[in-house]
C-alpha cells in the first residue's frame, strides 16, 4: 500500500488552487484552475495534495451535502527554513495565523488557512538542522 495524495473537499476551487499554487508555490499537475481535480506536489517527495470540487463528490457521496462547517483538515508540509518560507508565502498574500514559533523542542512551526479554513501546518524539524 503506498499513500497516494490526501484529497481537499473544497467549494470554491478558483481560490483554493490560486493558495496552493500561487501562495505555497505547489506545483500543480495538470494545470487545471477550473477544477474539479487537480493534484500539487512539492519539490521534493512523492506524496501529493489533492483539490476535488466538493458538489462533484457529493454526486457521488450525497452525504457530503454542499458546504462544510468548521475545521475539517490539516494539511501538514515541512520545510527546510521555516522562517524564510513564511517570509515568502506571506510576500505571495499568505497570512499566517501563527508563528513562526516552538512546537516542540524538536519543531517550529506556522499555521496559515486556505480560502476555505483548511489549516496549513508548516513544520520545520530542528534534528535535522546542521
Amino acid at each position: 500500500m503506498e499513500l497516494a495524495q490526501v484529497r481537499l473537499l473544497v467549494s470554491d476551487f478558483g481560490a483554493c488552487y490560486r493558495f496552493y499554487a500561487d501562495v505555497l508555490g505547489l506545483k500543480p499537475q495538470a494545470g487545471s484552475e477550473q477544477g474539479p481535480y487537480e493534484k500539487f506536489s512539492p519539490a521534493g517527495g512523492g506524496a501529493g495534495i489533492a483539490l476535488q470540487d466538493r458538489a462533484m463528490m457529493a454526486e457521488v457521496l450525497g452525504e457530503l451535502g454542499e458546504s462544510a462547517t468548521g475545521h475539517r483538515s490539516l494539511v501538514v508540509l515541512r520545510v527546510d527554513d521555516l522562517d524564510s518560507y513564511c517570509e515568502q508565502v506571506t510576500g505571495r498574500g499568505g497570512v499566517l495565523v501563527h508563528g513562526p514559533a516552538p512546537m516542540t523542542e524538536r519543531m517550529r512551526v506556522a499555521h496559515l488557512k486556505d480560502p476555505e479554513d483548511n489549516i496549513v501546518e508548516l513544520q520545520e524539524w530542528l534534528l535535522l538542522r546542521g
